[in-house]
């Protein structure tokens, strides 16, 4: 049976996590006999089907277009994935906000067991997830027939986005039941590299002491290096950064090519959402922070003297 991929997009472009789930569906698909498609349900979002059909490895595009799905409510989404459910043998998505948000749904009501946040493909139906905050890995294997299952996006590479030639297939869209309705959205305008998707990434935590401490130092270094900001969850409870800039078990999960951590003394919250970054230099006066057990530079300094001194240097 072929293997289905749930499509985060804008209703323009496919989102990089849509490319990171084609990856480890693909894998599965060594294991079982079988294709992947992938599951596009949006308003006028033909151009983001467009790009999931050109994806290497994709065999087919199923085109679900209704008001509806405009702002990817959660109930509207679940519904059109039921209405195609049965046909596959697996159902992925990203390990994001909304895929955790539709993929509950879907399992609970198919009365199958989620297989949440693999990082690895053992089997068609065994898989690895992080437990305990990154520190042990699972082996989870599922008995159920069919396999509901979040994918980290950090765990799997990037598929081609370009050089298949799926075809698309229009679906009709599954009817908004009413149970909600979307009023309305506050998004925080920004130049930089949305947090998950940024090759660098400068974080700040508690050791920076206030709010405006935090812009002062992190601020310059992430404009010198076209950098998206991130911070502790520690230095986000103090209210020196927004919500959405946090790192970690409970923010959000990255992996860029260069994370550099100044004043996070490596918490095991924040650790399990960045230790996978490629390079990680971390800039602390303590000689025993943990952040020091993961990083690949660890510079024992003042980041208030050490910090300006880099966007000198840069």
């Amino acid at each position: 049976m072929p293997v289905l991929v749930i499509a985060e997009h804008d209703n323009a472009t496919l989102k990089g996590a849509t490319l990171n789930t084609v990856t480890a569906a693909a894998q599965i698909t060594s294991f079982a006999d079988g294709e992947v498609h992938v599951l596009v349900a949006g308003h006028q979002a033909r151009a983001a089907a467009v790009q999931a059909s050109e994806i290497a490895g994709v065999a087919k595009v199923i085109h679900a277009d209704a008001p509806g799905f405009e702002h990817g409510l959660a109930e509207n989404v679940t519904a059109q994935v039921l209405a195609i459910a049965r046909a596959y043998s697996h159902i992925l998505f990203p390990a994001t906000a909304s895929g955790k948000n539709v993929a509950p749904r879907v399992a609970a009501t198919l009365d199958v067991g989620q297989v949440s946040d693999i990082t690895k493909v053992i089997g068609a139906d065994t898989f690895e997830r992080p437990i305990y905050a990154g520190n042990a890995i699972a082996t989870v294997q599922s008995t159920d027939a069919q396999h509901v299952i979040t994918v980290r996006t950090t765990g799997f590479d990037l598929a081609t986005a370009t050089g298949g030639r799926a075809a698309v297939e229009t679906a009709t869209a599954a009817l908004d039941d009413g149970k909600s309705e979307f009023k309305g959205s506050e998004i925080a305008k920004s130049d930089r590299p949305e947090l998950t998707a940024a090759k660098i990434i400068v974080s700040g935590g508690r050791a920076l002491g206030s709010s405006e401490k935090f812009n002062e130092v992190i601020t310059p270094l992430a404009d010198k290096l076209g950098a998206a900001i991130g911070a502790s969850r520690a230095a986000v409870d103090a209210g020196y950064a927004p919500n959405d800039l946090q790192v970690g078990q409970t923010g959000k999960i990255v992996a860029p090519q260069l994370y550099i951590a100044a004043g996070i003394s490596g918490a095991i919250q924040h650790l399990a959402g960045m230790k996978d970054s490629k390079v990680i230099v971390a800039i602390n006066k303590d000689p025993e922070a943990p952040i020091f057990s993961v990083a690949d530079y660890g510079l024992e300094a003042d980041l208030f003297t050490a910090v300006p001194e880099l966007v000198r240097a840069l």
